[in-house]
């Protein structure tokens, strides 16, 4: 065997060994952890949410996502429209999916511009009202709300709801 050949395998074969000793941090995981909403918590976001609603005169329906989007608690005021529950869902998934808050969305896929056509993906709601539910940097679900007079009072209905369960998820 040449020298030449036998540098190109010696070469090889440290590659390979460098490689499967790299440090755990450089090689992918077979797992990983992530934090969410409890139960009981979602359930705290949206009572409260609706409260500050109602503090308002306003009647709406509330739903609070995991961070995935699937749904975790639901309310809905006596009056507020049938409508409400399935805006307040979708506004909270869709903040939960693109993690973002819903107005931000809105004002991004307006007609004209870039991003205009997300409009079209089912169950997005580019509208006030969706707001994502974070603490030390990790998404843990997202808050919808559907029925006051507006995205802005929406939003502030969702913001109050997190404020209310903010002791609770700061770690």
């Amino acid at each position: 065997m040449s020298i030449r050949k036998l540098l190109s395998l010696a070469t090889v074969a440290l590659s390979a060994s460098l490689l499967l000793a790299a440090p755990a941090s450089a090689q992918e995981e077979g797992s990983f952890t992530v934090k969410s909403l409890t139960p009981e918590t979602a359930l705290a976001a949206a009572r409260a949410t609706m409260a500050h609603c109602r503090a308002q005169g306003f009647q709406v329906a509330v739903a609070v996502v995991d961070r995935s989007g699937v749904l975790q608690a639901l309310l809905r005021d006596r009056y507020a429209g049938a409508h409400t529950i399935q805006v307040a869902t979708d506004k909270a998934w869709t903040a939960a999916s693109f993690k973002i808050p819903t107005s931000s969305l809105a004002a991004e896929t307006q007609a004209g511009k870039p991003m205009s056509g997300l409009r079209a993906v089912p169950r997005v709601m580019a509208a006030g009202g969706g707001q994502v539910i974070e603490a030390a940097g990790s998404l843990l679900g997202a808050i919808g709300v559907s029925g006051a007079p507006g995205g802005e009072a929406d939003e502030a209905c969702a913001d109050a709801g997190i404020k209310a369960i903010a002791d609770a998820i700061e770690f």
